[in-house]
């Protein structure tokens, strides 16, 4: 496998992980505005690493691309 497809492969990996522990069941009831504060806060953490996931990818490919 290619350093590329290796990137994507791994980029993609994370995605899913950070999707699939991101859509977990809340626990107890509690207070409406404490858990949207709360997954507020979930959501901008997955989305920054999504993002840096995203730019190690990018990062990969041109390496490789660099050494093609």
């Amino acid at each position: 496998m290619s350093r590329r497809a290796g990137a994507a492969v791994a980029a993609l990996a994370a995605a899913a992980a950070l999707l699939l522990t991101g859509c977990g069941p809340h626990q107890g009831g509690g207070d409406k505005a404490a858990q949207s504060q709360q997954d507020d806060g979930q959501t901008q953490q997955m989305q920054q690493k999504l993002d840096a996931a995203e730019s190690a990818a990018a990062q990969a490919d041109s390496d490789a691309t660099q050494n093609n």
